[in-house]
């Protein structure tokens, strides 16, 4: 099982940007992927999580509206779309999945039952 984070990078604020999560080992039919960030000297927190079969796509209060979560199964792929970024939203952003978490739930946000998660990609805010 394993999964890998990519899209990240430094931007100016306002822009958007388009993290994947390519996942091996599991199929996005059986498991939710949440998505995670965790910014410096801060926990971890939870930012979006989509679940498997019907695909239902869950969010956090302070990115709801600016972010979406979708997946492509024909390609193993989980994406996080999140636009008019903020500076408030510099940290690394992880994706986890492929464990006992079917559907995500009302507690994904704690990062429990994912099983596996990926390196995680840094994501830069500044002007």
């Amino acid at each position: 099982v394993q999964l890998q984070a990519s899209g990240g990078g430094l931007v100016q604020p306002g822009v958007s940007l388009r993290l994947s999560c390519v996942v091996s080992g599991f199929s996005l039919d059986d498991h939710a992927i949440g998505w995670f960030r965790q910014a410096p000297g801060k926990k971890r927190k939870g930012v979006a999580c989509i679940s498997s079969r019907d695909g239902t796509a869950y969010y956090v209060d302070s990115v709801r509206g600016r972010v979406t979560t979708s997946r492509d199964n024909a390609k193993n792929t989980v994406y996080l779309q999140i636009d008019s970024l903020k500076v408030e939203d510099t940290a690394v952003y992880y994706c986890a999945g492929g464990g006992l978490r079917k559907y995500c739930g009302t507690a994904w946000g704690s990062g429990s039952d994912f099983g596996s998660w990926g390196q995680g990609t840094q994501v830069t805010v500044s002007s």
